[in-house]
C-alpha cells in the first residue's frame, strides 16, 4: 500500500502502557465480550479458535506471546504498526464522510484503542485473544497489534492491506451499528433458533467484509493506495478466516450450523464485490439481508 502522503487520524489511543493481569480463563468480563461480540457485530475473534488444536486456549497462547515486556526492536515496530493504523483509520474517515454525505447523512467517526493485553471497554473485559473486536456500547475498535503476527505467521496472510482490511472491516461494524444494522440483527437473533440467528450474524459479517472492500475502493479512488498483490493480499485474509477453513483447522471437520462469519468463499466474494463496486448505497447494503442464506 502507498499511504506516504496520508494523514494519521487523530481519533487512535495507544493504552500499551497500562497494562493489567488477565484472570486465568478470561472470566465474566469476556464471557460478557464474547456475547457482545456475536451479538452485535463480531470482530475477528473467532480466528483464534485455531490455536486451540495446540493444546492451549487462546487467552493462555495470547498471554505467553505478549505478557513478556517488548524489546526496543518490538516497541519501535509496534510504533510503526500505530503509524499504520493511524493513516488506516483516517482514510475510513475521510471515506466514509464522503458516502455518508451523499447519502444525506452525518458520519460519526469511532476511535481505535491500541492496548496490550487486556483492555477495559463498555462491553467488559477485552481481551487480546478476542482478536480485534468492535464493542457498539462505547462505539469503539479495540486491536492488540500482537494480532497482526498471528495473521500473518499462524493463518498465514501476510500484507499490508491484510492488515488495512482488519481495520476496515471492524469500522464496517461501527457502520452497521451507525445505519441500524446491527440492533436488526441482534432483534432478529432472539426470536430465532441458534442456527437461524447464527445465519443472521453471518449476513452481518459479510457485509462487513463488503463495506470494507467499498471502502478500499473509494480510498484507492481518492489517493491511489493500492499497488500489485494488495486486492489478493486482503481476499486471501479474508478466505483464511473462513468459517470452514477454521473449523477444519481446528477440529479436523466443518459444522455449517455453527457458522458465525461466513465460509471463506463467501467471504472473499464479497469483499471482491465491494471493491469493484463501490457500492455503498442503502439498495446494495440491504442486499445480504434479501438474499436467500443459499444465494449468499
Amino acid at each position: 500500500m502507498k499511504l506516504g502522503r496520508v494523514r494519521r487520524s487523530g481519533n487512535v489511543e495507544d493504552r500499551r502502557g497500562r497494562r493489567r493481569k488477565a484472570a486465568a480463563g478470561g472470566g465474566i468480563g469476556l464471557l460478557l465480550l464474547v456475547g457482545i461480540v456475536l451479538l452485535q457485530g463480531g470482530g475477528l475473534g473467532d480466528v483464534l479458535r485455531v490455536f486451540q488444536q495446540q493444546g492451549k486456549s487462546p487467552l493462555q497462547q495470547q498471554q505467553q506471546s505478549s505478557s513478556a515486556p517488548l524489546s526496543p526492536q518490538q516497541k519501535a515496530r509496534q510504533d510503526e504498526q500505530i503509524a499504520f493504523v493511524e493513516k488506516v483509520l483516517a482514510l475510513t474517515e475521510d471515506v466514509w464522510h464522503e458516502q455518508f454525505s451523499l447519502a444525506g447523512r452525518k458520519y460519526e467517526e469511532p476511535r481505535l484503542v491500541v492496548f496490550r493485553d487486556v483492555t477495559d471497554t463498555a462491553c467488559g473485559e477485552g481481551s487480546a485473544a478476542m482478536g480485534p473486536f468492535y464493542c457498539p456500547a462505547d462505539r469503539q475498535v479495540y486491536i492488540d497489534l500482537s494480532f497482526y503476527d498471528q495473521l500473518d505467521q499462524q493463518l498465514d496472510a501476510p500484507g499490508d492491506f491484510a492488515q488495512a482490511y482488519v481495520v476496515a472491516h471492524e469500522v464496517a461494524h461501527h457502520i452497521q451499528n451507525q445505519l441500524g444494522y446491527s440492533d436488526r440483527v441482534h432483534r432478529a437473533r432472539q426470536r430465532l433458533s441458534k442456527e437461524q440467528a447464527n445465519r443472521m450474524s453471518v449476513r452481518l459479517e459479510l457485509q462487513a467484509d463488503y463495506l470494507a472492500g467499498v471502502w478500499a475502493h473509494h480510498a484507492h479512488k481518492r489517493d491511489k493506495i493500492l499497488e500489485a498483490g494488495d486486492i489478493e493480499e486482503g481476499l486471501h485474509a479474508a478466505r483464511a478466516i473462513g468459517d470452514d477453513m477454521l473449523q477444519r483447522l481446528s477440529r479436523g471437520h466443518v459444522v455449517p450450523e455453527n457458522f458465525t462469519h461466513g465460509t471463506s468463499a463467501q467471504r472473499a466474494k464479497w469483499l471482491r464485490q465491494g471493491l469493484e463496486t463501490g457500492d455503498a448505497s442503502r439498495r446494495a447494503l440491504d442486499q445480504l439481508f434479501d438474499l436467500r442464506y443459499e444465494d449468499l
